[in-house]
């Protein structure tokens, strides 16, 4: 089951493990455009997670984006947008990449 620690971070940031059980991949880049939606969603961006559903953003596409793309092409709000970047895509990122390159 996911694990969400919902006591929000001093930064603004809401802690989310992934485990197997969670109903996804455990690699982002297999996550269909709902498991993108379902993990923001869970982290506490019910609003903004609408617009990676609108933009058909899957695990694939989630790792491509740049700050750029969450700060201005989701057209969300500045603020939660950086947290968006800065808590979770950012580190999905940093993560997928440490291991697909052990």
């Amino acid at each position: 089951m996911l694990s969400v620690d919902m006591e929000n971070k001093e930064n603004g940031s809401v802690g989310v493990k992934n485990s197997m059980e969670n109903g996804r991949p455990p690699d982002p880049a297999d996550w269909a455009v709902m498991d993108v939606v379902n993990y923001f969603r869970t982290a506490g961006f019910e609003e903004q997670a609408n617009a990676f559903q609108e933009q058909e953003i899957d695990g694939k596409s989630l790792l491509l984006m740049t700050r750029n793309d969450v700060l201005t092409g989701l057209q969300l709000k500045l603020g939660p947008a950086l947290k968006i970047y800065e808590y979770h895509v950012k580190p999905l990122q940093t993560k997928h990449l440490k291991n697909s390159s052990s």
